[in-house]
Order: C-alpha cells, then structure tokens, then sequence
C-alpha cells in the first residue's frame, strides 16, 4: 500500500534518511529502474543496487558523487531542497544498516558499566531497535529536595522489525534504593522485567507493548517511576543514546523547598563540560520550570538548580 504525503512530510523531519528514501519513493509510486533513468537524463550515474541498498538501510551515501546524486534525487522525488541532505548531516542519519548513529550507554552516563550489565542479564542488546519521535517528562521533586518520581509520554520509531519493547533507565539520587522505587505502566504498555543494581543507585524496566512493530512504525506509550528514596539532589539529567526527535522537560518542585536559581544545560558526554547555559524562571503557582529541545542529539540535557 502506497503511503501518504502526510506520512512522507513526517518522516522528512524526522528520519532516519533510508525510511525517508524509501518513503518518497512509495508516495510518487516510481521503481528503481525509473528513478536510475530520471537520473541518467540529469547526468547522475547511480546502480539500481546502490539506489536499493540507500533505501533499505544496507549503505549510506557517503562520497562526494553519492551526495550529488541524493540532490538530484530530491528533484526527481520533487522534495524540499535539503531534506535528504540533511538527514544525511544530522545525528539520526544512519551509520550502518538499519541503526540511526549514537551513543554508547559508556559516553553517557558514569553507571554506565551497571546499565550494560543489567541489559546483558535480560538478554538485550543496548541498541533496542527504537529511537525517539517525541518525548515529554515531567519529574517532581520533594519536600525533601528528593527525586520523588517522573513520569514520561514517549514516541519511538523502529529501525528494525520486530521490536515489541522498550527498555527504560531511572538513576536516582545518592542513597536511593533502587529495590524500593516503584514501576508504572501507565498507557499502551505493561511491566516486564526489573533488575537493578543498588551500588549504581540504577534500575532498568522492561515496558512491554501490545505488537511487533515493523521498521519505520510509531509507538506511542507513557510510564513512571516513584522513587523518593534517595537524599537531596541538585539536577535531572537525560541521556540520549540516539538523537533526532522533540525533547520537553518539566521539573516541578514541592512548595516546601524551592530553589533560588535553576538552569538547562547540554553536554557532549558525561565527562565533557557543560554548555548551552540558559537561566529558567521558576514559575509562581504551580512551581515548575521546563525546556524544550527541538531536534536533540546523542548526548545529555539537563536542568540543575541551587537551594541556596
């Protein structure tokens, strides 16, 4: 079944560029032997195998003839100028295969050694097939500065078949125990596997979903974590092992401890230094402040904040 100009719009923004290939040639409904022939008439030599491999994922457009010829793809597809370039630059084009580029679990976070030998004991590859279309968090934090909990409403895109489950990270603050945090399947999920690690302050949750997804299929689900069993805490932060999708952050604070000063910031890993500084105001009535990251990439986003 041919797709839509909708669907196509959609996935123009967000990629990964070998869905977006694939999708543009299905909405304009040409085979592989006419794009070769638009081609030619443009004075672009491509193979029909090279055109089928760029559109399943296989290779990726690499040299400087390759990029030329995905230009003058755009115009045989009649697409915006740019929009295959661009998922070709950006950090959710794909490196190999099928997988949009990343991040380890190693360059991001310091309990990253906890996380991948909690993945490895359920049997999961760190890569999970899925890489975010939309994200929306909101986390609370108590009366007594504690992380008390967050919940999320996430979008994912499969760049592979058969994924039927996400796998969620919660890293609480120093002292927590991760035995006593609690796992909440809140909508078009449910609660699979828990295994934490209580040195690392790290639990893992395997969120299970209702089909396989195919590649290049959307999954919406919401899940939550009640923890408040660390101490005081100065920051949240997310890591992103794959970049590409909207990013909103919500931090909410107990009326009984509020800070003085509160700010977002990006880093390139969890050693690197911490840029994109921005001051948030704290709002009046309900406490909270937020940032929204359009098109995030691998790496961390955070807010931290001062009690005094």
């Amino acid at each position: 079944m041919r797709q839509t100009e909708t669907e196509l719009a959609q996935v123009l923004r967000t990629g990964p560029f070998h869905l977006a290939l694939r999708t543009a040639l299905s909405v304009r409904g040409l085979p592989l032997q006419r794009v070769q022939h638009h081609l030619a008439h443009r004075g672009v030599k491509l193979g029909v195998t090279s055109l089928s491999y760029w559109q399943q994922g296989v290779r990726r457009p690499r040299r400087a003839e390759s990029l030329r010829a995905v230009a003058a793809l755009e115009e045989v597809l009649a697409l915006p100028d740019d929009s295959l370039l661009r998922l070709l630059r950006d950090g959710d084009a794909p490196a190999d295969g099928d997988r949009p580029a990343g991040r380890s679990y190693r360059s991001l976070m310091e309990a990253s050694g906890s996380v991948e030998r909690l993945l490895a004991a359920m049997e999961s590859p760190v890569d999970g097939g899925l890489h975010t279309v939309g994200h929306q968090e909101r986390v609370r934090i108590g009366a007594r500065r504690e992380l008390a909990g967050r919940t999320s409403q996430h979008v994912v895109r499969a760049h592979r078949d058969g994924v039927d489950r996400y796998l969620a990270v919660h890293r609480g603050d120093p002292g927590c125990d991760p035995s006593r945090i609690a796992v909440r399947a809140l909508e078009n999920c449910r609660t699979g596997r828990v295994r934490w690690d209580r040195d690392a302050g790290v639990l893992v949750a395997e969120l299970l979903f209702d089909t396989r997804l195919r590649s290049g299929e959307t999954y919406l689900f919401g899940y939550g974590f009640e923890d408040g069993t660390g101490g005081a805490g100065g920051e949240y932060v997310r890591g992103f092992t794959f970049g590409g999708g909207q990013y909103v952050l919500q931090v909410g604070f107990d009326e009984a401890a509020l800070p003085v000063r509160c700010r977002r910031f990006a880093q390139a890993s969890a050693g690197a230094a911490r840029g994109a500084r921005a001051d948030l105001t704290l709002t009046g009535r309900h406490r909270t402040v937020h940032l929204v990251e359009e098109s995030v990439r691998p790496g961390l986003i955070g807010v931290d904040w001062d009690w005094e």
